[in-house]
């Protein structure tokens, strides 16, 4: 029988536990740190890798995918979908820069009553969508690169510069947070056969956080996968995961611990319900996730 594929995830983090460099990281909180690492899940019989030593809130990052492709950076838009993982950067700069003690439900709150100070208080920089659909090159010119990505695919699926990323140099000094996750490419194989054609998908995380941004992401760009692959008539293969700093918080300690306690569950299986005429039409319900039965959920701070 076939490992399962979760073992990579715990196989690092315990790697990490064991042998990782212990040092003071820019949130002051600290890390246990190793470079290098790949993992990789095989999609291709449906399968979504959502973790299962731990609830991975699987809808919550999707849907934080989603609010990407729209290419918004405020998060007042992820507020009014519930998702509240962006506003401690936010809120944090509104504490120092106002001397308030303010409460986190109540800056929400405000956020979501109150569209001007949304507009001061609640936007993040040109992170992660601004770069991936709205690049400003030199000239001025709006360049899309998941646009292009998706044509490309259609129109030249052998290319070797089938890619997006979030590095925009000129730019990281006005981002709340600068991109993990920041380079994704895609490989199609299977075209010379009379089957469907296999979509891969690369993502380069130069940051990775294991104990909450990477079964996040994972998930999240397991169903970018799905979609891209969808749209240009392909089928997921594998999605393959390489991070650069990959760190343990030292205030995650105990969470690594006891995900390494538990026996992993077999992954739930993903269906799109419905083909939206392009990639900027999908939404929460079109996801249809089957048979994800995890371990209880760990609470853990996100160092800031």
């Amino acid at each position: 029988m076939a490992r399962h594929q979760e073992y990579q995830y715990l196989d690092l983090v315990e790697h990490v536990l064991k042998h990782g460099d212990r040092r003071i990281d820019r949130t002051g909180v600290g890390t246990l740190a190793s470079f290098g690492a790949m993992l990789r899940f095989d999609m291709s019989d449906g399968t979504f890798p959502v973790y299962t030593t731990k609830r991975v809130y699987w809808k919550t990052a999707v849907k934080e995918m989603l609010w990407f492709l729209t290419g918004q950076t405020n998060i007042r838009s992820l507020l009014q979908e519930n998702v509240r993982i962006w506003t401690d950067w936010p809120l944090d700069k509104y504490r120092k820069a106002s001397g308030s003690d303010i409460s986190q439900e109540d800056f929400e709150a405000r956020i979501l009553a109150d569209e001007e100070f949304a507009l001061q208080w609640g936007d993040l920089g040109p992170v992660y969508g601004k770069q991936w659909r709205r690049w400003v090159g030199p000239d001025g010119k709006e360049y899309d690169q998941i646009a292009s990505v998706i044509q490309t695919l259609r129109t030249n699926p052998t290319s070797r510069r089938m890619l997006f990323h979030a590095w925009n140099v000129a730019d990281l000094d006005q981002m709340a947070l600068n991109p993990c996750h920041n380079f994704y490419q895609f490989f199609v194989s299977g075209l010379n056969g009379d089957q469907t054609p296999k979509l891969s998908l690369m993502v380069g995380i130069r940051s990775n956080d294991l104990g909450l941004g990477n079964p996040f992401n994972t998930c999240q760009q397991a169903a970018l996968l799905a979609m891209v692959a969808q749209q240009v008539d392909m089928v997921p293969h594998e999605l393959i995961c390489v991070g650069g700093d990959v760190h343990l918080y030292l205030n995650h300690i105990e969470l690594a611990e006891t995900i390494l306690q538990r026996e992993p569950r077999p992954f739930p299986k993903l269906r799109l319900l419905r083909r939206p005429d392009s990639i900027d039409g999908y939404r929460i319900e079109d996801f249809e996730v089957t048979g994800y039965d995890p371990h209880p959920a760990i609470e853990a701070p996100v160092a800031v």
